[in-house]
């Protein structure tokens, strides 16, 4: 292990000069309950302050039965849209008297798991999910063990309620006024097809063909994952097989759209790039480039407050909360002078 010395209650004990049930008792915040008295109350705190010395949490959980931790599963630490629900969930969670423990599942099921036991070992009070699996037993049996919500995602199952985004009413409002404007061909590349997010946004694209009476071209729909190399491969494969690029392109994810303006960006074809671009999830930067790209905002904040308000229902032994849609916020770029 090195040349490092951990400290254990034990040293500190004999540091100050006392009892280790003493030390332990001053430390645990029971000193006044043993009738312990001041001066050797301030002994002990005093040795453990100059030693940087914490009494082992994992002991304490298991002695009052609660962490005040809670565990957060992201797919990926690089995904803005992750990353800013990881952001937003960190301070509610601390004025909740909760420290978070964030871990990344890579969009791998088996990491996923391992992520999730990790936490369990860790003895989490609950768990908050962005799941990467589609089969809900592979949840159902972590949420007979502990209290355990689905952010972002759902996997179809009432038994595993979820707070996820209004993407299908988003998608439709801003591809529909992009064919009625433009009018011809649109594109749509996105993620991984049996995910929930997946099905809301195509849903919402399909909706918008069918309000301007335009037919569903299943070869203009075309998904891969999520990552933004994907993105750069379905741009590629889609101006090559046209030899231009089509009139109007919706991203499934800002990820994707990194990887079809990176394909643009590396042939200098700004100047012949798609007439409108929509993508799901927004960033500031949209706003500092060359193409006026509508973008659809999830509220990260909203996401966070009222999952974490369903955990902690949970936790309280409450009723089953019950699966809310949070509305998305539309950025009308193509609009603005």
């Amino acid at each position: 292990m090195g040349s490092y010395t951990r400290l254990t209650i034990d040293d500190i004990a004999r540091l100050a000069g006392v009892s280790r049930t003493t030390a332990s008792m001053v430390l645990n915040g029971r000193a006044e309950q043993y009738r312990i008295s001041a001066a050797t109350q301030e002994r002990v705190l005093a040795t453990a302050r100059e030693n940087s010395f914490q009494p082992s949490h994992s002991a304490r959980s298991l002695r009052i039965g609660s962490s005040n931790t809670l565990g957060l599963v992201i797919p990926e630490l690089t995904n803005f849209a992750h990353a800013s629900l990881a952001q937003a969930m960190e301070p509610i969670c601390h004025q909740a008297g909760y420290q978070l423990l964030v871990v990344s599942s890579n969009d791998d099921p088996a990491q996923e798991i391992a992520g999730i036991e990790h936490l369990i070992a860790r003895q989490v009070d609950g768990l908050l999910i962005v799941p990467c699996a589609t089969d809900p037993e592979i949840y159902l049996k972590w949420a007979r063990r502990l209290p355990l919500f689905l952010v972002d995602r759902r996997v179809g199952c009432p038994e595993l309620p979820y707070v996820v985004t209004d993407a299908e009413a988003a998608v439709t409002a801003l591809v529909s006024d992009a064919l009625k404007t433009f009018g011809g061909e649109i594109f749509y590349f996105g993620g991984q097809p049996d995910f929930s997010p997946s099905i809301d946004r195509l849903r919402g694209f399909q909706a918008a063909l069918a309000q301007c009476g335009m037919v569903d071209a299943p070869d203009r729909i075309r998904a891969r994952d999520y990552r933004r190399s994907s993105g750069y491969q379905l741009m590629q494969a889609c101006y090559r097989e046209l030899g231009r690029y089509p009139k109007l392109l919706f991203t499934g994810a800002i990820t994707l759209l990194e990887g079809a303006l990176a394909f643009i960006s590396e042939n200098r074809h700004f100047d012949i790039a798609p007439q409108r671009i929509i993508t799901f999830d927004d960033h500031n930067l949209l706003d500092c480039l060359p193409l006026r790209i509508d973008s659809i905002e999830q509220d990260s904040e909203a996401l966070a407050v009222a999952s974490l308000e369903k955990l902690l229902g949970l936790i309280g032994e409450k009723k089953q909360p019950l699966s809310q849609t949070i509305p998305a916020r539309l950025h009308w770029r193509s609009r603005r002078p």
